[in-house]
């Protein structure tokens, strides 16, 4: 179906940060499947692990124990505050299985008939209609009313906006079961979470029993130089969503719960696919390697090298760069209202052999995997300039 406004774009392998499209040509990967393969392509570990894994069990349903899934459970758990985890395939399905999980605590925990969610503004939660609408971007709900009712919005890192929306909720008594927010929105442009903010939600969301859900379906799984997104800002949510790059471009979400918040029970929530042995090695392997290869502190450093180098192109073209922010290898570079668009500049990129994402009308996101070298990121800022002089 005609769903994607596709590149004209065929590419046919790669091998680490390198794709190769069909007539041999060689791009360097700052899109990783957006923010997905982590270990780059057809890292060999992964290809082993994976290999290996069909030689045993693919698929059996949750129906029995799976071992595989019980260790990176464990694995997740042991990495985090987590204690409990369900699987499934997807960021959208994490997200979906985080809000029925909220509903379920406003009803047990705050005797909630009909609860409320609150999320913020130019978040993205998913495609699936309470994941979409929970998303703060009504470009993303139109053709698709009704809505889920039981949603929110509040504008991101507005501590005294959350407050009067909180406020107003529940004037009334009880009403809101959670507040679901990314520790750094990615497709609303790469705005980082304020640590204060979040600090502040926290202590608010204490008092009154409210469930505290991060979405780290984009941020997580090592790409902010931390396992996880709110490594930066110090605070812990009660549960977690994770997708993208725990796989390393196996299909794999989950969610990640403290103990006093699983409510779950058998029956609840479930899925055919989730955490079978198959995507389960896969992510197992993806965090065996991230720790193997030292790659969190790769990433720390990665960050500071890539910030300096765009802080430099910036500064050579001011009248198209507006500013550089974001966590890691998650970086958006802002671009000037008189500059190039967000699209402009990524198929601008795209004739000079450097795959980017954009990140709203005026954003370019920079998510390469988590793998990528200085050498990589000299070449990358060697490229975006001659595609931004290139539209000048």
């Amino acid at each position: 179906m005609g769903t994607y406004a596709r590149y004209p774009l065929e590419l046919v392998r790669g091998k680490g940060v390198w794709l190769y499209d069909r007539n041999g040509r060689r791009y360097l990967d700052a899109v990783a499947g957006i923010a997905v393969c982590t270990l780059g392509h057809s890292d060999p570990v992964l290809r082993r692990a994976l290999c290996r894994q069909l030689g045993k069990l693919q698929h059996v349903s949750n129906l029995y124990r799976i071992p595989e899934q019980e260790a990176l459970a464990r694995a997740i758990c042991e990495r985090s505050a987590a204690e409990a985890v369900f699987f499934c395939n997807s960021g959208a399905e994490a997200n979906e299985a985080a809000i029925k999980l909220a509903r379920k605590h406003g009803h047990l925990v705050r005797g909630i008939e009909r609860p409320v969610i609150l999320s913020a503004e130019a978040s993205f939660h998913g495609r699936t209609l309470a994941a979409v609408t929970a998303t703060g971007q009504p470009k993303y709900h139109q053709g698709f009313e009704p809505m889920v009712e039981g949603f929110r919005y509040f504008p991101y890192n507005d501590i005294s906006a959350f407050e009067a929306l909180l406020a107003e909720c529940e004037a009334a008594g009880p009403r809101v079961a959670a507040v679901l927010l990314e520790p750094i929105q990615g497709e609303g442009g790469v705005i980082p979470g304020d640590a204060a903010f979040f600090r502040r939600v926290r202590e608010l969301c204490d008092q009154r029993q409210i469930l505290l859900i991060f979405d780290e379906v984009q941020i997580g799984v090592g790409r902010s130089g931390h396992w996880w997104g709110h490594g930066r800002l110090g605070v812990e949510p009660d549960a977690f969503t994770m997708a993208k790059g725990l796989g390393g471009g196996i299909p794999i979400g989950a969610l990640a719960v403290k103990a006093a918040v699983d409510h779950f029970r058998p029956g609840d929530h479930a899925s055919t696919f989730g955490g079978n042995p198959f995507v389960c090695r896969a992510a197992l392997t993806v965090i065996a390697e991230i720790e193997r290869r030292r790659l969190l502190d790769h990433v720390q450093a990665m960050e500071r090298f890539l910030i300096e180098q765009l802080a430099e192109l910036a500064g050579r073209h001011p009248g198209h760069i507006e500013m550089v922010r974001g966590w890691g290898l998650l970086q958006g570079v802002v671009l000037s209202e008189q500059g190039p668009t967000a699209a402009e500049l990524v198929k601008a990129a795209m004739a000079e052999g450097l795959l980017l994402v954009p990140a709203g009308p005026r954003v370019v996101r920079i998510v390469p995997p988590l793998v990528i070298r200085r050498r990589h990121l000299r070449k990358l800022i060697q490229r975006l300039e001659k595609a931004l002089i290139s539209l000048s």
